[in-house]
């Protein structure tokens, strides 16, 4: 991990998420200074302002640990390929719902080792609500100065079922291949929320048929899986980073029972 004491770095972490978190909801009642970027995707101040601190914070605190931000994406994968440890960060994590205003947005800070997430912290600024985990350490949520809890996963999952799903990137296969899960309650949401809600036992199964980034996930897997769930690709296998040039992640799913057989209704599902 980054040193022997890794509650400190997590305090240390999650001290940082927080001020920016304040640095967004200081554009979030004004004006935004909406831009729209190359892939079409929008960009605010507040984006920009979040990632200029934690990028200045990470580098004092950890300089010899890189930065990879969502806004500072053009690092060539030539030098990129070779990193062994990196911080993956999406300083503002749901532009869409921070523009509409709505609450569910987050700051999301990650370390890869390795092509794995194994520190996590998602916070959210309009609550004061921060998730964290690490490796060995186990998933905790705290809201504002209370006292952090331990947060574990649901096993078994609930009956019937509860899924989580995204509010700003519907997709209409969804709910066919949902139907043959059997019965289930969906709620949509923003952000790195719906991981959230898996990891602290609100949700059992969170399935993403739709592009994200290795930035919009990272941080918030560390966390599902420090508190006992898995975040998965089609074959199962553990979704992984830095281990190609583009930054898209493949369809995943994200649940906290392995008893259940969540995969099987999304195994012809195209990339």
């Amino acid at each position: 991990m980054l040193n022997s004491d890794i509650e400190s770095d997590l305090a240390r972490l999650v001290d940082i998420s927080r001020r920016a978190g304040a640095t967004i909801l200081e554009w979030y009642d004004g004006d935004m200074g909406i831009s729209v970027k190359a892939d079409s995707s929008p960009l605010t101040k507040a984006d920009i302002a979040s990632h200029e601190l934690i990028n200045a914070a990470l580098t004092k605190h950890w300089p010899d640990i890189p930065v990879l931000s969502e806004e500072s994406a053009e690092i060539p994968w030539q030098t990129r390929q070779s990193w062994q440890q990196y911080w993956l960060v999406d300083p503002l994590d749901g532009t869409k719902e921070f523009i509409n205003r709505n609450g569910e947005f987050t700051v999301n800070i990650a370390l890869i080792q390795n092509h794995k997430p194994v520190l996590g912290i998602v916070y959210v600024p309009v609550t004061g609500l921060c998730y964290f985990g690490a490796r060995n350490f186990g998933g905790w949520r705290q809201d504002n100065d209370k006292p952090a809890i331990a947060i574990e996963v649901r096993q078994p999952a609930a009956e019937p079922a509860v899924v989580v799903g995204s509010r700003s990137h519907a997709n209409p296969e969804l709910a066919s291949q949902l139907n043959q899960l059997g019965p289930h309650e969906l709620i949509s949401m923003g952000s790195s929320l719906k991981f959230c809600h898996v990891a602290e036992g609100l949700a059992d199964f969170y399935p993403r048929l739709g592009p994200t980034s290795e930035w919009d996930t990272a941080a918030a897997q560390a966390v599902v899986e420090a508190a006992g769930g898995q975040v998965v690709t089609a074959d199962g296998r553990p979704l992984s980073y830095n281990t190609k040039a583009s930054y898209l992640n493949p369809f995943f799913f994200v649940f906290g029972d392995p008893a259940r057989e969540w995969l099987w209704p999304f195994q012809d599902t195209a990339q």
